[in-house]
């Protein structure tokens, strides 16, 4: 099949700078109600990837996400999250971005075409056959991502990849690529507007997928959650309560003895 760069087609909205702002927030709207049926059609290869995911991660391996620009601070905005999320080492889901970290609130220029650093970035985590690395990008031709995935498939490293192109140099690289073809953007190739929902939603799928597997969630809850401001301590507060059928007060004092919901449950019930 014909790679066909979809995220550049011209918008179907013209004359945009004369629409009114309800015309805009209408039309955007209505654009991003296309990304979640655009996902579904991807279900069966987030599956494939997420199923490898586990299965190294569980032997001890990592996870990585690789990109550059939103692609890049999407997947850094994930493998934070899954810290005080989940009560995972920092070590254990890992973002990188063209450019380095000063890449996540300001551009970095020329830092995705560069065929090298890709792979140096991965290297200095002592990358090795027991991670995986996703590389996203929703156009699926940024250089960066794509030599570091080829490096990674020499090391006979797992390799995925989120991509909003079909047939993607990106997608024909990833041992397990995922390909959510959102079409064109409202704006002609701002691909951080539905491209970017699209890669938010993949990796919220796989992430949460992945831990729920690893034994971080029990019930619906998350037990393991690291409690680091007031809202999670009266979150995890409620969890005792209702799990253990306490008062509240009693929950507190628990929480603050043993330090999680999941110590706080297992040592109650001895």
């Amino acid at each position: 099949m014909k790679f066909i760069k979809t995220t550049e087609q011209d918008s179907k909205y013209n004359h945009l700078e004369m629409m009114s702002i309800s015309s805009i927030i209408r039309n955007i709207n209505s654009e991003d109600k296309t990304v979640p049926l655009a996902v579904e059609k991807s279900l069966p290869q987030i599956v494939k990837l997420t199923e490898q995911i586990v299965e190294k991660l569980k032997i001890g391996g990592r996870l990585f996400y690789i990109g550059a620009g939103t692609s890049g601070r999407l997947g850094v905005l994930d493998a934070s999250e899954c810290p005080p999320t989940f009560g995972v080492p920092h070590e254990l889901v890992v973002g990188l971005i063209a450019g380095g970290d000063y890449a996540i609130r300001k551009a970095v220029e020329f830092a995705e075409d560069s065929k090298n650093q890709g792979w140096l970035d991965l290297q200095e985590h002592s990358i090795s056959d027991k991670d995986v690395v996703i590389g996203i990008a929703a156009s699926g031709t940024t250089p960066y991502v794509i030599a570091a995935l080829e490096k990674c498939n020499e090391h006979n490293i797992i390799t995925g990849s989120i991509s909003c192109n079909q047939n993607s140099p990106l997608t024909l690289t990833a041992k397990f690529p995922i390909d959510v073809v959102v079409g064109p953007e409202f704006i002609t190739g701002s691909s951080r507007m539905k491209a970017g929902t699209a890669q938010k939603l993949v990796l919220n799928m796989i992430s949460t997928a992945t831990m729920i597997q690893l034994g971080k969630v029990e019930g619906n809850k998350m037990v393991d959650m690291q409690l680091s401001n007031n809202k999670l301590i009266d979150r995890g507060e409620k969890m005792i309560v209702k799990e253990l059928n306490i008062d509240q007060k009693e929950a507190r004092k628990l929480l603050q003895k043993f330090g999680s919901v999941r110590n706080v449950i297992q040592n109650y019930k001895k």
